[in-house]
């Protein structure tokens, strides 16, 4: 989502702003430009005073430039959003890091509520009419029954309660979540689907058609990528989950969903939330 002001004058009116910085008069450029070189601080005070110049009716609760290449993270309320450094240019959804492979919204929203992470994307709720409305994250509970046996990597405790997993390997908080599921001991039915696209269906591919597929799976989730093998039945049941997903609007990663009546959590949980869900508890809330 793109937001471009063209309010005639906007640009000479911010041209040359001075702003405080440690005692001394700090000038803040913005055009096609960026912020000039400046000490952190003065520079976000700078993308600030811009942004509220942009949206006077949108509180500003924080904002940080540091290490998001040329955006700038805003929380205001319960929304989180990015811009440029020049405030012209807004979006509202998932930020990430492609070398290191992490989610680096769905990071800052466990950081500012553990309660608030989102399967689908970064949650944004308007404040008026400059924001968008928040989506819901998907249903509270599914039909597993059409789903056929391939496309899945049963592991973890044989004699424990059932959870089906719908993750992605590349999903960091997927990855996080296994370890969870490790420790919670249930019986995980893990069915991939491709939130990123082609890699991530390669490497599922590559995971389900592996000679040992769970042990692929955690070197998945290591970065490890298993060699990949001709087509196997098991590609057919990968289609059928991403069929499933879209049909329920999964629209990220992870979704869990207690096999005995299809109860569905959105999102990472802890081995002590999983283990309760598992055994027919409901969710705890913080």
């Amino acid at each position: 989502m793109t937001y471009s002001n063209h309010t005639p004058g906007l640009k000479a009116r911010l041209t040359h702003m001075a702003l405080a910085a440690t005692g001394a008069a700090t000038v803040l450029t913005i055009g096609l430009g960026a912020v000039t070189a400046m000490p952190a601080s003065a520079r976000d005070d700078a993308v600030e005073t811009a942004l509220k110049l942009r949206l006077p009716k949108t509180p500003v609760d924080a904002l940080t430039c540091d290490g998001l290449g040329p955006w700038c993270e805003v929380v205001s309320g319960d929304t989180l959003f990015y811009i440029d450094k020049a405030a012209r240019y807004l979006f509202v959804g998932r930020l990430y890091d492609m070398e290191q492979r992490s989610d680096l919204t769905a990071a800052r929203l466990l950081e500012l509520n553990p309660d608030l992470i989102a399967a689908g994307g970064a949650r944004a709720q308007a404040t008026d009419k400059e924001g968008a409305k928040e989506k819901p994250q998907g249903p509270e509970q599914v039909d597993l029954s059409g789903l056929p046996a391939e496309g899945a990597i049963r592991w973890g405790n044989p004699d424990g309660p059932k959870l089906v997993v719908f993750s992605d390997f590349q999903c960091g908080y997927c990855k996080r979540l296994a370890g969870e599921l490790a420790k919670a001991g249930v019986l995980v039915e893990e069915r991939p689907i491709s939130i990123f696209g082609k890699e991530s269906r390669d490497l599922s591919e590559a995971v389900t058609c592996a000679g040992d597929p769970v042990a692929a799976l955690h070197e998945a989730y290591e970065g490890r990528a298993p060699q990949a093998q001709h087509k196997c039945p098991g590609v057919r049941g990968l289609d059928a989950n991403e069929a499933f997903a879209r049909a329920n609007g999964f629209a990220g990663t992870p979704v869990i969903v207690r096999a005995s009546d299809g109860a569905v959590l959105h999102g990472f949980r802890d081995a002590d939330t999983l283990r309760a869900f598992a055994a027919g508890g409901k969710e705890k809330r913080k």
